[in-house]
């Protein structure tokens, strides 16, 4: 005697919920987070810029005297004591973050002491050109990287992959300023085919396409370099180790061609790491372009943050230091936004 088998009911997924986990539909959930990420933004500004304050409250640095210069070695106390109620420069340092704060809500970031204009200016004058590097910089190092990491994955143990993975190990100890100071002797100094800093030719004033070219290629170059060894070596080896994922072995074996197996299926999965690796790299890319911008005279945000933090200038000091927290801020809401994108498996609301 047999028994009959009932089969149990299949799950139905709850509304607004689909097969893999993700509730929502998948750009309403990846704008919730970014919702998310801005909230939690605003403390994170706010805790990092009255940090800064409290630090130039305790510096010995006095910005007035640093405003005024040596004009002021006889200035009167009620001279400087005017000058530093207008350049809000009086009280404790949580009442002069207060007082930045409601300007800086207002669009007025205050002026610059050691440029002697307001900081919005500054900020507009220097910011395109260092956007300028950074991004051709960064886009240049993730698609070769990327690439370079893919072939060498591709192949592991042969002589492109020792060559590359060496090379990426050794300009991972070289600092920006080194490449930087060492592109400058050959390019500039021993072949002459470069130009060695600067915006604009020897002589003249006007700014070119040919001549952004040429002064353009040195920084962004060493830049790109110096940032270059991470994506390599991320992209190799989340490459190997998506080609020893079941699913790749199982399209092997299914007789499909290895150049479908590395582009189809395993390229997706091994990149999945370097899209986590762009948001960690918006902070060495700053530090990178300021200490590149300066070696070249590039006329970006490195020669404003040099002098804002050797003569105390704190209004262009702390919009600088927000927008350094910003950007970080934002590659790492980037990473996130990509990586879930790319991983279905990935649920935004839990991120």
């Amino acid at each position: 005697m047999t028994h009959g088998t009932t089969e149990a009911p299949a799950p139905v997924a709850a509304p607004g919920r689909t097969g893999r986990g993700r509730t929502g539909p998948p750009l309403a959930a990846l704008a919730r987070l970014a919702g998310r990420r801005a909230l939690a933004a605003v403390p994170v500004l706010t805790v990092v810029t009255l940090g800064m304050f409290a630090v130039a409250a305790a510096s010995p640095f006095d910005p007035v005297r640093q405003y005024i210069g040596s004009d002021g070695l006889g200035a009167s106390q009620d001279t400087l004591d005017t000058l530093r109620e207008r350049l809000a420069a009086s009280g404790t340092f949580a009442e002069q973050w207060w007082a930045w704060l409601r300007s800086a809500l207002t669009g007025d970031l205050g002026q610059s002491l050691t440029l002697r204009q307001p900081v919005t200016e500054v900020i507009a004058e220097r910011a395109g050109w260092s956007l300028l590097l950074c991004g051709l910089a960064f886009l240049i190092s993730l698609t070769l990287g990327t690439t370079l990491g893919v072939l060498a994955a591709r192949r592991p143990g042969s002589v492109l992959d020792r060559c590359v993975s060496s090379l990426s190990y050794l300009l991972q100890a070289a600092p920006p300023f080194w490449l930087a100071l060492l592109a400058i002797w050959l390019f500039a100094l021993q072949l002459g085919v470069l130009p060695a800093g600067g915006l604009t030719d020897t002589g003249s004033d006007t700014v070119t396409a040919g001549s952004l070219l040429r002064h353009l290629t040195l920084p962004v170059a060493v830049l790109a370099v110096s940032q270059l060894p991470w994506f390599v070596l991320y992209t190799r080896q989340g490459v190997l180790d998506a080609l020893h994922e079941d699913p790749v072995r199982g399209a092997r074996a299914r007789g499909i061609d290895e150049r479908t197996v590395l582009l189809g299926h395993a390229l997706r999965s091994g990149l999945l790491p370097v899209l986590t690796l762009i948001g960690t790299r918006v902070p060495e890319l700053i530090t990178g372009a300021l200490l590149v911008e300066t070696v070249f005279s590039w006329p970006g945000m490195a020669s404003a943050t040099v002098r804002a933090a050797t003569a105390a200038d704190f209004p262009l000091l702390a919009a600088l230091t927000v927008i350094s927290a910003l950007a970080v801020l934002a590659g790492n809401l980037l990473a996130d936004l990509l990586y879930g994108l790319a991983d279905p498996r990935v649920d935004p609301d839990q991120m």
